[in-house]
């Protein structure tokens, strides 16, 4: 008898984990809903201790995993903006927020480069961009790519307002992702793009192509 009330506990803790493991991930709200995540830990370690007999190995490797997703959640960075409007742009850049303070570093400081007449954000490694004040042209651009004798360019996205192209040297295994927006507002055009002294990846574009936006939008 005891043993069969221990098999049907057993079966019914696996439900409960399953259950559990299968619930969507909670929303992390702009500081972080650690809270939730807590709770998902604490239920788990409750599960765990109500199972025994063959069930507690399964029921340990289960809250392994969804520890390591509470994790994973916890370390979910999120982004902040940097209002350009004191550069007279209508824009905002959302950035990958800074993990450790660096007083040196010009992370997400927009500095104005007099010699291009281009404003410069940086956001890591892995983030950027340029933003000139230009009307922009898309289709002349397209034209330039295909009139360029040294590198070949293959096109990987194309909208009115948008390229995103992939560059590379015949001769050479280096490739280069680069994008290419045109933003209006209003009366006013930019043109967004990637920095040319800058390595990013597909991921990377992907991002910052998308990361500029008009500041009343936001």
């Amino acid at each position: 008898m005891d043993l069969d009330k221990h098999r049907c506990r057993a079966r019914v803790d696996h439900h409960a984990v399953d259950a559990l493991v299968l619930d969507p991930q909670p929303t992390i709200g702009p500081c972080g809903n650690f809270e939730a995540i807590k709770q998902i830990t604490l239920l788990f370690a409750t599960v765990l201790l109500m199972a025994c007999g063959d069930g507690k190995a399964d029921a340990a490797r289960k809250l392994a995993e969804a520890q390591a997703q509470a994790d994973s959640l916890a370390a979910v960075v999120q982004p902040y903006l940097l209002d350009l409007q004191a550069f007279d742009l209508p824009l905002v850049v959302s950035l990958p927020q800074k993990l450790t303070p660096d007083q040196d570093s010009t992370y997400g400081k927009a500095i104005w480069n007099e010699e291009f007449g281009q404003l410069r954000v940086k956001g890591g490694d892995h983030f950027g961009l340029t933003i000139t004040e230009d009307q922009g042209n898309i289709l002349r651009l397209k034209a330039d790519l295909e009139r360029d004798m040294l590198r070949k360019h293959t096109v990987l996205q194309e909208a009115p307002d948008l390229l995103i192209y992939r560059s590379q040297f015949p001769d050479e295994d280096l490739v280069f992702i680069h994008f290419y927006r045109v933003i209006t507002v209003g009366d006013r055009s930019f043109v967004v793009e990637d920095m040319a002294d800058g390595r990013y990846n597909e991921a990377d574009v992907a991002r910052m192509s998308q990361a500029v936006q008009t500041a009343q939008v936001l």
